[in-house]
This record gives structure tokens, C-alpha cells and sequence, in this order.
């Protein structure tokens, strides 16, 4: 089993949810997904790590550093540089918060960033796009460069081609239908 099945299988058990679901937008669902429980997971760090590193390199992605909106974005970047380290090439991590800081240094954006970087945004789930979005534009506003926005999740409900139409290259590594699919598949 490749790690991105493994990956898929613990996000199936792990985050994915069938029912009746109020989400923050106030809009209903058949399904939630918490990937917080799979990206803090110990497993989940290393294959989100391997898996992650795969997919920047298929695309030819060459960051510098990775990071996105804290709290979803955090472990997934975290992972990734962590992985990127072992391959040997070294991809370090940052988090940008909702707001800057009202106190110390006043940063919006912790961690390793420095002006003029490369990015890859990371997203925990991608719903309409505007958690990546704020990312990146916070990134630009340091005179960072965004090289793309690599998701854990599509929940397919249009987020990735808001992204993609502000000009930024997305890359999900599951989508919601993918995670229906396996869940059935596993029921059965």
C-alpha cells in the first residue's frame, strides 16, 4: 500500500464524517471533514509529510518555505518540512495568523519567513478558497512569491477554482469524492 493510500484510509477513519452537519458558514451538509484529528495524528504526520513532498516535486514546485493560515495549515507544514529535511532538501516552515500581533514584534507572520521567499501555501480544507487566499495575500505583503497552494482536502465546492482564478497553481491531494468513494468502500 503506497503511503498516499495509507494517508487516504486515515483521513477516511480518521476525519471524514457522514450525517447532518451545520458549518461555520451556517450552510448544511452530508459530511464533515476534521483533518485536524488525521494532520495531528502521529501516522498522519509522516505520510502527510511524504505525500506532501511528492506531489511539490510532480509539480515541479521548488519552495523555500511552506506555511499557511494557523491552525489547519500548521501541522501540514510542519510535516512537509520535516519530510523535506530527511529528503535533503530542506523546506521550512511558517504560519501566518488571522490578525498581527498587538504586542512583541507585531508580525502577522511567524516562523522562518523572510522577505522575498518562495512559498507553497498549505490548507487543511478547501471549501471556497479564502483561508489559502488570505494566506497568500499576507505572503505578498511581505514580498514573499507564492508558488502554489497544495490542500490536504477539495471539499469540491468550488475553493480551488477561486484560487486558480486569481492565478495561483492548486493542488489537492484528495478530494471529497475520492474520501466518499473509500468510506463506502471500506462499509462494505
Amino acid at each position: 500500500m503506497t503511503a498516499r493510500d495509507r494517508l487516504l484510509d486515515l483521513f477516511v477513519r480518521r476525519s471524514f464524517q457522514l450525517g447532518d452537519f451545520t458549518l461555520a458558514s451556517g450552510r448544511k451538509s452530508d459530511f464533515y471533514i476534521d483533518c485536524r484529528v488525521t494532520t495531528m495524528h502521529a501516522e498522519g504526520q509522516v505520510l502527510l509529510g511524504e505525500v506532501g513532498c511528492d506531489y511539490m516535486e510532480s509539480a515541479g514546485w521548488k519552495p523555500d518555505l511552506v506555511g499557511g493560515l494557523t491552525m489547519g495549515a500548521d501541522p501540514i507544514a510542519y510535516a512537509v518540512a520535516g519530510e523535506s529535511f530527511r529528503r535533503g532538501r530542506a523546506i521550512h516552515a511558517f504560519s501566518v495568523r488571522k490578525r498581527a500581533k498587538r504586542h512583541g514584534t507585531g508580525r502577522r507572520i511567524e516562523g522562518c519567513f523572510e522577505s522575498g521567499a518562495r512559498v507553497v501555501v498549505v490548507e487543511d480544507v478547501i471549501t471556497t478558497g479564502g483561508s489559502a487566499l488570505q494566506a497568500c495575500e499576507a505572503v505578498r505583503a511581505e514580498q514573499g512569491s507564492v508558488v502554489g497552494v497544495l490542500a490536504a482536502v477539495d471539499r469540491e465546492e468550488g475553493g480551488s477554482e477561486a484560487i486558480a482564478e486569481a492565478g495561483i497553481a492548486v493542488i489537492s491531494m484528495f478530494g471529497v469524492a475520492e474520501l466518499r468513494a473509500r468510506a463506502t468502500q471500506l462499509a462494505g
